[in-house]
């Protein structure tokens, strides 16, 4: 057996088993620190905390008679600020939001603030570069429920000189006013938030859910927002109880999402997992999410943003993670004006999503809005309704409903509103108890989807499945076991694909260019 070390902080270290299961490791496996016995583990990433700073050490992990070893050194600390020095109670009901901030504000270059264990009730703070933020086991930042406590983010701001505009808030993909989330980061570097603690924005004791598409006073905050920043790292730390979205990277680079477990009520609004938008380079690995919303969604923005703001996300890597309860697992969209490309999902376990792999846009995105070269190898779903879905009629925003965004007519491609769809590939996936469909891919006629190749894919219908419609569009009835459909696709590959207790067994194509199947299998029921 063989492992690496994706991360090492100044207090902990990741670990990622080289096994090609889903999540969960082939077997258990026994974790021994310089040679001290630590504990037995199951899961492919797990992190070590306790660690000390500058120091050398030696992990070895041993299973079924194998054994492997990396030796490292953890990261420097120039010193370790305790927030309680600092006046902060940590009794969960005294606000700790000032002494919190002082903390954070204090710390010099290379240092870490600590939250012992305790509740510390607190509205928004905001990080700094070149710090770490340590929680302890037990240590809880509690989000105050009370939105008069937190400052707003004015969306755009015009430079003086009126050449350039400055944008702070966000909200699903426009750039208007929001609240600051509950740990806020603006161009900042270096920042590590680690340790066995967690962050609870406690939304359910506020108001935050209530006519959640209303503005008042501005839009929610998220729980973790990384505006324009740079080598951010959030490593084994429990989130929970968000007010919207939970992790948002916004025009940010270079981040690492380690061990992390996310848990959202299953009926509170909109509140996903982790969503990077416009953000490049970022490794999601080893996370644990059960959402109210989408688990994993990557976008880059609604037109505005593409046309004066153009980012594209690129190069996500999503590996060794449990996507539980959401919309969807892993999404890409809809609102990706500035595109997607090169994202990667690997040995990654869905368990009853309504969607696997669900990629949703609409007219109007404009011609930047390209989703391309995205791959999905050695994954597993269970109980998932749809595995994999790609929709180019996705009802959303105010006009969502409207003849422009719905009509299944051609429209003339125009720059400011059609968006593309390249190439989507998935390599061997094993999907257990779907339900509505195994695969539905809708593009447009105007700019259908370039590709859809699945390989060594086997998808099996659970005997009681229930009559659902399979992607947000209008017009569709529900369906109930429907192997694959494909619709407005240039190409569609097939190859040693398996379906079965399938309705209906061959696939239903529709407007398909080129169709080519190899070694598949369809069984009725």
């Amino acid at each position: 057996m063989d492992f690496s070390l994706p991360a090492i902080g100044k207090r902990c270290v990741t670990l990622e088993i080289d096994d090609d299961t889903c999540y969960f490791s082939r077997a258990p496996y026994e974790v021994y620190l310089n040679g001290a016995f630590l504990r037995a583990e199951r899961h492919n990433v797990i992190t070590l905390h306790g660690l000390a700073p500058a120091t050398a050490y030696t992990v070895e992990v041993r299973r079924e008679g194998e054994s492997a070893d990396r030796s490292f050194t953890t990261a420097p600390e120039t010193v370790l600020l305790d927030v309680r020095r600092f006046g902060a109670r940590g009794d969960g009901v005294t606000p700790d939001t000032a002494m919190l901030q002082a903390a954070l504000l204090a710390c010099p270059a290379g240092g870490t603030v600590r939250v012992p264990a305790g509740a510390y009730l607190t509205g928004p703070l905001f990080l700094q570069s070149d710090i770490t933020l340590w929680l302890d086991e037990g240590a809880v930042l509690l989000g105050d429920p009370d939105r008069a406590h937190y400052p707003v983010l004015p969306g755009m701001s015009e430079s003086t000189d009126e050449t350039t505009e400055y944008n702070l808030g966000t909200w699903e993909g426009n750039p208007l006013d929001s609240f600051a989330s509950l740990l806020t980061g603006i161009g900042v570097r270096n920042v590590d938030i680690a340790g066995p603690g967690a962050l609870d924005a406690n939304a359910h004791n506020g108001d935050w859910w209530r006519d959640a598409k209303v503005k008042r006073g501005a839009w929610r905050p998220r729980m973790v927002f990384l505006n324009r920043c740079e080598n951010v790292r959030l490593q084994g730390v429990t989130l929970r109880n968000a007010y919207a979205w939970t992790v948002h990277p916004y025009y940010s680079r270079r981040l690492q999402f380690l061990n992390l477990v996310i848990q959202n009520h299953a009926d509170s609004p909109n509140t996903d997992g982790i969503d990077p938008e416009s953000s490049e380079d970022v490794a999601i690995l080893g996370c644990h999410l059960s959402t109210g919303d989408d688990c994993i969604a990557i976008k880059s923005g609604k037109i505005y943003q593409g046309l004066y703001h153009y980012a594209p996300t690129r190069g996500v890597d999503i590996r060794n993670c449990l996507l539980c309860r959401g919309h969807g697992g892993v999404v890409m969209g809809s609102e990706i004006a500035s595109g997607v490309y090169d994202v990667r999902i690997s040995r990654c376990l869905f368990r009853g999503t309504d969607r696997g792999l669900r990629v949703k846009t609409r007219r109007g995105r404009g011609e930047r809005s390209v989703l391309d070269r995205v791959t999905m190898e050695n994954v597993r779903m269970e109980d998932v309704a749809v595995p994999f879905t790609i929709n180019m009629f996705y009802c959303c925003d105010p006009d969502g409903h409207s003849d422009f965004v719905q009509n299944r007519n051609p429209r003339p491609v125009e720059p400011a509103v059609t968006p593309a769809i390249g190439t989507l590939r998935v390599r061997g996936a094993v999907c257990e108890g779907a339900q509505a469909a195994g695969g539905f891919f809708f593009g447009l006629p105007e700019r259908p989807i370039e590709a859809v190749e699945l390989t060594d894919v086997e998808i099996v219908f659970s005997p009681d499945a229930r009559p659902s419609v399979p992607v947000m569009m209008d017009g569709l009835e529900p369906v109930c076991r429907l192997g694959l459909y494909a619709h407005n696709v240039k190409r569609l590959a097939l190859r040693n694909v398996t379906l079965r207790n399938a309705q209906t067994c061959a696939p239903v194509l529709v407007d398909v260019g080129r169709f080519s199947e190899e070694a598949c299998r369809y069984d009725a029921d």
